[in-house]
Parts: C-alpha cells; structure tokens; sequence
C-alpha cells in the first residue's frame, strides 16, 4: 500500500515537472502554459461529451435489465481520465487522453474487469472464519391477520 502512494505523491510530480521543465526550454514558457490550458479544456470537453455516451448506456442496460457493469467501468474511467486531464502535466495528460478514447479505454478497461474478477473469485473462496458466537434471542408468534397490510384482504 506504501509504494502506490510514495508513486502518486512522489515520483509523478517530480516526473511531470521535470517534463514541464523540458518542454518549456524547447518551446518557451507562454507555449507550455498556452498547451497545458488547452489540453484542460480539451479534456474538459472529452469528459463531458464521453461521460453523457456512458451515461446514456448506463440507462441503456438498465432499461434492458442487464447489470451494467461495463457501463459502470467506462464511467468511472472517464472520470479518472478527465481528472488527469484538468491535473497540470504531460504525463497525466497523456494518460487521461487514452482514458478517454473510447478504442484504448476498451482495452484498459478488459485489463482491469479481468484483474477485479480474480480478486473477486480469490476473495470468494477464500476461506472464512465464521464466530463462534451464540446470539441469544426470543421468537414471537405473530396472528396471521396482522400480516396482511391495511384496508388489503384478510
């Protein structure tokens, strides 16, 4: 669980700076800023108009009676992938722009249903310790007519 969070904290901003600072000596410091504000907006935009097409299947396979579980994926992807596109950089920009398009999005997204479906399967047989404890209660028998709900047949 440490090594995530020391990734995320630590070694992502440092490693998006230090590109930052490339790129601004290539190109200049207003084209840096010039292309990191675009690429929010643009990720801005990709977030919406993809987050209404999972949306809008969402309510599809609902309508339908299946689970949606793919629709559920997809998502949460583009919301990660608009997150990292409004986060300031060119590596989470890189990485929330293939969140959002939807053929590589595709592709993460059989990764991780395949990765959470054996962690579900693993969790599901694991073995399991059940207490030992003993609940002591009453039971109270209940007439028959108090069941029925009111003004419905007695």
């Amino acid at each position: 669980m440490l090594l995530p969070l020391v990734l995320l904290f630590i070694v992502v901003p440092i490693a998006e700076l230090a590109v930052v600072i490339q790129v601004g000596q290539e190109i200049g410091v207003a084209w840096t800023v010039a292309i990191l504000v675009a690429d929010s907006i643009l990720g801005a935009f990709l977030m919406r108009t993809q987050g209404r097409v999972a949306w809008r299947r969402f309510n599809e396979a609902v309508q339908a009676g299946r689970v949606p579980a793919r629709e559920v994926l997809d998502g949460g992807l583009v919301m990660f992938g608009g997150l990292l596109l409004l986060t300031p950089g060119f590596i989470t920009d890189f990485l929330g722009l293939l969140l959002l398009i939807p053929p590589t999005r595709a592709l993460v997204r059989a990764v991780l249903a395949k990765r959470l479906t054996q962690r579900m399967i693993v969790s599901m047989t694991a073995p399991r310790k059940r207490p030992d404890d003993v609940i002591d209660g009453t039971a109270v028998d209940v007439e028959d007519d108090r069941l029925a709900p009111p003004g419905g047949p007695r």
